[in-house]
Formats: structure tokens, sequence, C-alpha cells
């Protein structure tokens, strides 16, 4: 990455409930970030902070998102820095609907009055897709507690509980997140029911930690709450930064939330150079 050219490396800073991103756009310059400059970027004291790092590119007719988390991995999928930069994008050209390509394929994104909705796909619900280290039925894992095992582009390992508020998320979801079923990893969530199609669900994500919301993780929770009888199809989900909701439909797995552009910055030469 070329990090001395003037004025610096330009950024965005965005959130959808709280779940925040830094988003570069490679529209308008060259971006090849070293891993120890992700990190950097991530710290939320020398840094900017955030649950992941997104990356908009051209890639012929499409604009394609690449996602990264605070640790420097890689995710396939991340449902509301999708959102977030579809309604940069919507904004930026005047239109209502977008198509967007990241590592989980083709998505589909839509306003919906004020909010933003995206269309995350079908749910990987085999075992090889999610992926688990060997065959067994996802809908009940052989873990304490028989969680649901989905992909969503990424792997989710869901506990439906009495009370999620009372879990130990920092360090429930720090164990599970290496558990060796999970052979990438996994995001973690802990859910209970509200009330009917309504519920309330905590995350851990896979590379960063506790999150006060995930999209592809509110994806997975519906699923896995619809396919063991808890709810329907459409749900109301609460999280710690708000609300979310979540609709199966037969073209796939809908999210509608708010989104939000705090700030527009630049990186500086100095600080992308001394973590290079």
């Amino acid at each position: 990455m070329t990090t001395d050219r003037a004025p610096g490396l330009p950024f965005m800073k965005m959130h959808g409930l709280g779940n925040d991103f830094v988003v570069l756009d490679a529209r308008t310059g060259p971006v090849a970030l070293s891993e120890n400059q992700i990190v950097a970027i991530g710290d939320r004291h020398r840094g900017i902070g955030f649950d992941q790092l997104t990356v908009i590119e051209d890639r012929g007719n499409r604009l394609h998102l690449t996602f990264y988390n605070q640790d420097g991995s890689t995710a396939a999928a991340c449902g509301n820095a999708t959102r977030c930069v579809a309604r940069h994008v919507m904004d930026e050209i005047g239109v209502d609907a977008l198509t967007l390509t990241t590592e989980r394929g083709t998505l589909q994104a839509q306003r919906a009055g004020d909010l933003i909705s995206v269309n995350m796909g079908q749910p990987q619900l085999a075992w090889d897709e999610v992926p688990l280290a060997r065959e067994m039925d996802t809908l009940e894992l052989p873990i304490d507690g028989a969680p649901t095992a989905t992909g969503m582009g990424n792997p989710h390992c869901t506990f439906f509980v009495d009370n999620a508020e009372s879990i130990d998320l920092a360090t429930r979801g720090a164990e599970i997140e290496h558990h060796p079923l999970y052979p990438e990893r996994t995001n973690v969530q802990f859910a209970h029911l509200v009330g009917p199609d309504h519920l309330r669900m905590r995350v851990w994500e896979r590379g960063v930690g506790v999150t006060l919301a995930s999209g592809s993780s509110s994806c997975a929770t519906a699923v896995a709450a619809a396919r063991r009888g808890l709810t329907g199809r459409k749900v109301r989900i609460d999280l710690d930064g708000g609300t979310l909701w979540i609709d199966w439909r037969d073209d796939g797995v809908w999210m509608t939330g708010d989104t939000c552009h705090v700030a527009s910055g630049t990186f500086t030469a100095d600080f992308l150079n001394a973590h290079a």
C-alpha cells in the first residue's frame, strides 16, 4: 500500500444499531491494508475503532464489499455493514434499490421507508456448509445447551436460553467461538423468546468479541428459532444496540433496520506508515 501520498487515506465511520464500521472506498483510490494496519485502525484508543472494516470496490458493473474483523481476519458476510454501505451508495446515486456482491454472494438492498433492507441469501443448514467439523444434525449440536448451527456466509452457533441478559457473554462467547466443532471458529448468540415472533438476543462475534448488534447473527438466530418451532419466519429481534426485523422468505433472509453515517475523515500517512 502507498501510504506516503497526501493527504492520506479517506475513511467513513458508520454504524447499524451500534455495530460499527470503518468504511474505505476503493473507487476513489487504491486500498491495500496490511493486517497490522487493520488491527491498528480497529484499536479504539490508538486508532478509530470498529467491529468490522469494509472496503468498497468496483467489480465490473457491481460494487463489491470485503469485510475484515478487529483481529485482521476476513468475514464473508456482514449484514449491518452491507446495509450502511447500501444506504450511502443509494443516497450518492439517487436510487432506492441496489445490487452488491460479497464473498457471501450477490445481495439485494432496498429502502424500507427510513430504514434499509438487505437480502442476506438463503441460510446454509447442512453441516458441511456451516461448516462443522463432522457430519451431524445442525438443529441441536452435541454441546451443552444444544445450540443450533447456521451458516449465513459465516458460521453461527445459537443458544436458546431462559434469559439472555443473565449470560456471561464474554466468557461463554469466547469459549464457544473456538469450539472444536467449528473449524473456522464461530459467531455465538444467546436468545430468549419475549413474545410471539419476538426475540431478545445478545451476540459474541468471531474475531471481535461482544458487539451491540450483528446482522448475520440476527438472521441466523431467526432461522434457528423458526426451525425449532419457537417463532414463525418473520420476527423482531431486540439487540443491545436496537431492533432488527428479520423475514425468512422464499428468496432469502431479509434484514431491515436503521443505519447511521457518523463522520468522514482521513488516516494520516504517519499513522499508516507506523503500522505498515
